[in-house]
C-alpha cells in the first residue's frame, strides 16, 4: 500500500433479520376438487424466506412439502383449489393466472428437481435447453444465450462446458446432470430457488459437492431459498430456519439450529432419530412407528396421535400452532429441552 492509498473498507455484511423479503407464504392450504367436493391436502401453512436466507420444508413423503412447492410456483395440478396469499418480491401472486404464473418461472423463481433425467428432456441438446431458456427470459441472441449457457455450465463446475453443451442428459453422471439443473435454475438470475430433494438421488460424496454448490451459489447470489428434505441432519448443517410438515400440517417452525439440537414436537424428535449418522451418541437408530395416513384418512385432532408415544384423550383435539421456548409447535404435549 502507498502512503496516498486508502484502505480498503471492509466488506458490510448486512444480518438476515434486515434483509429484504423475497418470498412470504400466509395460511396456504390446497385442496384438490374431486366428485365428492374438495380434498384437503394442505392447510394453513406460512412461512417467509429473505434474500440468501435457506428455509427447509422438511417431513416424510406424503407430508406436502412438495406440493407446497408446486402452488408457489403455479404448476399445481388443473383441479387444485388454492386459499391464503403468495407474495413474491413484494407482488401477491396468488391470484395470478396459470400463464401469467408461469411467466414468473425462470426468470424470477428457478426450480432443481429431483430427478434430472425427468426433468430434463432426453431427446434436446443441453444447450438447447440451456439456450432456449435464456432466449425466452432474457431475450438473447443465440451467440449471447451459448455463451451464457457455457459460462454457467463453467460456474458449477462442469469441465468442458462447450462438449457438455452438445451433449445430452444420458451422457451424464448423476452429479453432473443436477449440476445442469442447478445452472439452469440459476440462468436468468432469480431472487427466488426451490429445491426439490435435490440430493436424495446421489452417493453421499456427491451429496455433499451439490449441497456446497449450492451454499456457494446463495451465498454469491444472495439468493432466497427453498429446500425440501425429509433429512433433519442436512437441515441442520445447510439452512437457516425450518418448517418441519406432517399430514399437510406445519408441526414445528423455528430457527434449524433450535429444531435439529432441541425439538419440542414428537415427530421432529422423530426424525432426528431416524437419521443413520447423527452424531449424539447413539449406537442404534429409532424409526418412528406406523406410516403417513393416506389423504382423506387423517385423524381428528392431532394428525400425528396414532405414532405417537405421548398421545392422551386431549390429543383427540386439534392443537393450534403455539410458540414454545424458541419455536412454534402443533402439539399438546410438546417435548422439554434436552428430552
Amino acid at each position: 500500500m502507498t502512503a496516498h492509498s486508502a484502505p480498503m473498507p471492509a466488506e458490510i455484511v448486512v444480518p438476515l433479520a434486515a434483509r429484504r423479503t423475497v418470498l412470504e407464504v400466509e395460511n396456504l392450504s390446497l385442496s384438490f376438487r374431486n366428485a365428492d367436493g374438495l380434498l384437503p391436502i394442505v392447510t394453513d401453512v406460512s412461512f417467509s424466506i429473505r434474500e440468501g436466507e435457506a428455509v427447509a420444508l422438511v417431513g416424510e413423503s406424503g407430508c406436502g412439502k412438495s406440493i407446497t412447492a408446486s402452488a408457489i410456483m403455479g404448476i399445481a395440478p388443473e383441479n387444485a383449489v388454492i386459499g391464503g396469499r403468495i407474495v413474491l418480491n413484494g407482488q401477491e401472486i396468488s391470484a395470478l393466472g396459470p400463464k401469467d404464473r408461469r411467466k414468473l418461472c425462470g426468470r424470477h423463481m428457478g426450480f432443481i428437481f429431483q430427478e434430472p433425467m425427468t426433468a430434463l428432456h432426453p431427446t434436446l441438446s443441453i444447450g438447447r435447453q440451456m439456450t432456449d431458456t435464456l432466449k425466452h427470459n432474457l431475450g438473447l441472441s443465440q451467440s449471447a444465450a451459448t455463451q451464457r449457457a457455457a459460462e454457467l455450465l463453467d460456474r458449477v463446475g462442469i469441465p468442458r462446458a462447450r462438449d457438455i453443451l452438445r451433449g445430452y442428459v444420458h451422457e451424464l453422471s448423476g452429479g453432473m446432470r443436477q449440476r445442469v439443473m442447478i445452472a439452469l435454475a440459476i440462468s436468468c438470475g432469480p431472487s427466488l430457488i426451490i429445491a426439490d430433494e435435490p440430493t436424495t438421488a446421489l452417493d453421499v460424496t456427491i451429496q455433499a459437492q451439490v449441497l456446497d454448490l449450492l451454499e456457494d451459489m446463495r451465498r454469491e447470489m444472495d439468493l432466497a431459498m427453498l429446500f425440501i428434505t425429509h433429512d433433519l441432519e442436512v437441515v441442520g448443517d445447510f439452512c437457516d430456519r425450518a418448517v418441519v410438515m406432517y399430514a399437510g400440517d406445519v408441526v414445528e417452525r423455528g430457527q434449524s439450529a433450535d429444531i435439529t439440537r432441541h425439538p419440542s414436537h414428537p415427530y421432529a424428535r422423530g426424525l432426528i432419530d431416524a437419521v443413520p449418522a447423527h452424531d449424539d451418541g447413539r449406537t442404534r437408530l429409532t424409526p418412528i412407528l406406523g406410516t403417513v395416513p393416506p389423504v382423506g384418512q387423517w385423524p381428528e385432532g392431532c394428525r400425528f396421535a396414532p405414532r405417537c408415544g405421548r398421545a392422551d384423550e386431549k390429543c383427540r383435539t386439534r392443537p393450534r400452532l403455539e410458540t414454545l421456548s424458541q419455536t412454534d409447535v402443533r402439539c399438546w404435549h410438546p417435548l422439554e429441552a434436552g428430552a
